[in-house]
Parts: structure tokens; sequence; C-alpha cells
């Protein structure tokens, strides 16, 4: 053979072992695509024997491979839980998941954290302490009633004789009077401590008129928010307005052009899709559950709207991006101290929270939880930070400070009226709540006609 063909031979032999060995090398070192999920460990809120809890988790950073396994994993004594402890599995929604935590002790620590894997690996969210609680089965509160009767109309006088059709959204002065949206009379009712009802504003008949409270009109007002100065803010739900009546007794249009639309402005320019929920924050802006829209609005005293969160498509994305996760017929609002704004989402079955750094998340509840917190409509913090939940199908639930589940009144197996304590009392699709100065919490009984008074249990 030609030595020069010999030596190019042997010579191309090993360039091609040299490539093989390279490449054999570098094939080893990539084999592991994307990157770890990056995720947020979500509020852990225990139920009322102190046994279960609910938490979940979502994720924050753009996936670059599938996820394989999702959950929460949690230890009694590692203080970094991972999922050689105990975990759930869970069925994960878009970017996050809720989970249902089994099997706790009462008054035990726990430490807890979401997690979630993919061919890269295990990422974890961040650790939550908790501590369960003894046994608060039978902490329940005693309802009465303050006004109202069985049947429905529009008649001022106390207590039993007076008469309400409907009522929605309630709020609460300085002086402990209640103010009611009473939502088939197209009116804002006025309730004192001693039961005595009069009208503040509406005919009684649907209509849109600003003006003096005296001839003012409402299309089925659903909810209100007081300020310190005196003034109540109205969800004029049919007129798809917010509605002001001041202090010193004239109604006025803040936002809305009374069309059904999603449009963001300033006054008149802004549209609305049968706004229901309101709230009040510090500096003096309100917060709309835009139901039609499935949205969360906000609306400066100026009148100025914009959107805080959410998408027109009805769903269940939470997401750290606000506007781009999603609700299905948002209803009650409500703000804690440090301005989390929570959110009753209704068809959703969950209460939702915004943070103040625009992260939406499942505080509790879900599409595959509807039984924890059922049809959730008002929400309303007390003065020490408790928060209580009107559950349509005929409950008044309460998420203590220590983040424990209470049915604090009222069952959902069958709606009715009945004054008494725990589950003995009986409503028919209680709507709005509110908490005054003392604690009472004051819920309107809706197909009750009736305004009621709920004291929490005490001590916890």
């Amino acid at each position: 053979m030609n030595k020069t063909l010999t030596k190019a031979i042997s010579f191309a032999a090993s360039l091609l072992a040299i490539i093989l060995v390279v490449t054999g090398c570098n094939k080893g070192t990539t084999t592991t695509p994307g990157s770890i999920p990056v995720l947020t460990t979500t509020d852990v809120t225990i139920d009322a024997a102190g046994t279960m809890a609910h938490s979940g988790g979502i994720i924050t950073a753009t996936l670059t491979d599938g996820l394989t396994a999702y959950g929460v994993c949690w230890s009694s004594t590692n203080q970094s839980p991972s999922i050689a402890d105990s975990k759930s599995t869970d069925t994960v929604n878009q970017l996050s998941f809720a989970s249902k935590i089994t099997g706790l002790s009462p008054k035990t620590t726990y430490y807890l954290r979401a997690y979630a894997t993919s061919a890269a690996g295990t990422g974890y969210g961040n650790m939550i302490q908790f501590t369960t609680n003894t046994d608060l089965s039978a902490a329940v509160g005693t309802v009465s009633t303050l006004a109202g009767n069985a049947s429905s109309g529009f008649i001022n006088g106390t207590g039993t004789g007076a008469f309400f059709d409907g009522p929605q959204g309630l709020t609460v002065d300085a002086s402990g009077n209640i103010y009611v949206a009473d939502s088939f009379n197209s009116a804002i009712r006025k309730v004192t401590p001693a039961g005595v009802v009069t009208t503040l504003s509406g005919s009684g008949n649907i209509g849109y008129l600003d003006g003096p409270i005296a001839s003012a009109q409402f299309y089925a007002p659903q909810s209100l928010a007081a300020d310190a100065a005196g003034n109540i803010y109205v969800a004029d739900m049919g007129n798809n307005m917010i509605r002001k009546i001041s202090a010193s007794g004239v109604v006025s249009t803040l936002a809305g052009s009374g069309d059904a639309g999603y449009v963001n402005g300033t006054g008149t320019a802004a549209t609305f899709n049968s706004p229901r929920g309101i709230a009040l924050d510090a500096q003096g802006n309100l917060y709309v559950a835009d139901q039609g829209n499935n949205l969360i609005r906000k609306v400066t005293a100026a009148g100025v709207v914009t959107t805080v969160a959410g998408t027109t498509t009805a769903g269940y994305v939470d997401n750290a991006t606000a506007t781009s996760a999603q609700f299905n017929r948002p209803d009650g609002i409500a703000l804690d101290a440090q301005g989390n704004i929570y959110v009753a989402d209704l068809l959703n079955y969950a209460i939702r929270k915004i943070s103040t750094a625009g992260v939406v998340t499942t505080y509790i509840g879900g599409p595959k939880q509807t039984g924890v917190i059922g049809n959730p409509g008002a929400i309303t913090f007390d003065a020490k930070g408790n928060f209580f939940i009107s559950d349509q199908n005929g409950r008044i639930l309460e998420i203590t400070t220590g983040k424990v589940l209470l049915s604090i009144a009222g069952k959902t197996t069958s709606a009715g009226f009945a004054d008494g304590q725990g589950a003995s009392a009986l409503f028919s699709s209680p709507q709005g709540l509110v908490a005054d100065a003392s604690g009472n919490i004051w819920v309107a009984d809706s197909n009750n006609n009736r305004i009621r008074k709920v004291v929490p249990p005490a001590g916890i």
C-alpha cells in the first residue's frame, strides 16, 4: 500500500477518535437541560380541629422544562423540609397549585414550603413556620336579628317593623350606624344601633339621577364603603357606576359612563361591567371587584380608573404578574392593614390575595376545594385583623389572626331563618358583612330580608 495513503488513513482514524472522545465528553456535561423551578409558598391556613391545613405554591419564573411533581413538603423537626419529608402531590393549574396538608397534630410547630420538580431538579419556595391550634371546633358565634322581617318591602320602621328587599352590601360609620345597599329597592338605607331604619337615598324605583339625596336614584346597588369624613361610596351595579354620597347629602358619579364595558379612564370616560364589591384604602383610593369583567379595578379620589389585576376572560390563574392572573366572577373585596387586597372569587370558590408587589395567589379554597369556603360573597377585616367571609351557601366563616379557619355561624345543609349559636343559627344567602368598632359582625341576610348581628367567639 502507498505509504502516503496509509499515513492519511491513520491520521483520519486518529482524528475521528479524537472527535468522538470530545463529543462524548461534551455530551456528558450538557445532559441536564433548563433550570430548576423557582416558586413561592402561599399562605397557610389551619382547620378548626388543628389536624389539617391548606397552602400551595406559585411558579414565579419561566419554566424551561415540564414539571413532573409539585406540592408542599413539611416537617415538625426539619426546618428546611424537602421531598424526603412528608409531602403532598397536587394538580397544577397553569402556574399555581393548591395543597391540602393532612395528618397534623394539634399544638405542634411545623415547617412547610412548596416544591416543584422538573428534569433539571427540585426547587423549593420560601419556608413558612406555623403552629397548629388546639381543637377549636366548638368556638362559635351568637346570632341575633337587628331589623327586617321575612316579607320583602320598602317600609321604614324599627326592628321587625322595617322592610327590606334583597339587602346586599353594608358599611358602618363612626357612630355605629349601619348603611345598607337595599338592592331590589334601589335605595341606600340607614339602621341605627337600636334598629331604627330610615332611607338615606333612593326612591324605591330603578333609575339614575345625581343631586340631593332626597331625589337621587340608583339601580340595584350592591356594595358600600364609608370614609372617615362621612362620605359613602356605592357600587351601583345596574348603572355600571361608582357613585358617591357626600357627608353634606349630595349624590354624584365618581366613575363610570353608564354603559357596560371595559375602558380605563377618568370619571365618565371609564366603563365597568356590573361592579360588585368595593373597598377603600388609607389614601382614599377605591378598589372595585368589576364582576362582569372579571377584573379588580382602582378608582382614585379624582375618579381615575386603572386595572389592578385580572383579564376579562374568566378563569383561575395565579400569577406574579397581576394583570395576567384570572378571576371568575369576583364578588367581595377587602384590604388588610398592610395594603394587600383580598378578593372573594365567587365561582372559583376561593379567596385570592393580591400582594402590594402585585403577586396574585390563592389564600384559601379553589375550584378543586369547593367545600372549604363554599361560595364566598362579601369579606371584611375587624380592627384586630380577623378575617370574615359570608358563604352564600349559608355560613359565616372566620379566619383568625392565627390563620385558623372557623365556621362561626350557620350551616350549608339548608337555608332558613333562626337566631342562635353556631350551626343552630340559619341564614338564607348571606351577602354583605361589616365589622363595627366593638368587633361585632353585621350581615345582610339577603333572602331573609334582614340585617343580622354575629358576635364572634371570644378569646381567639
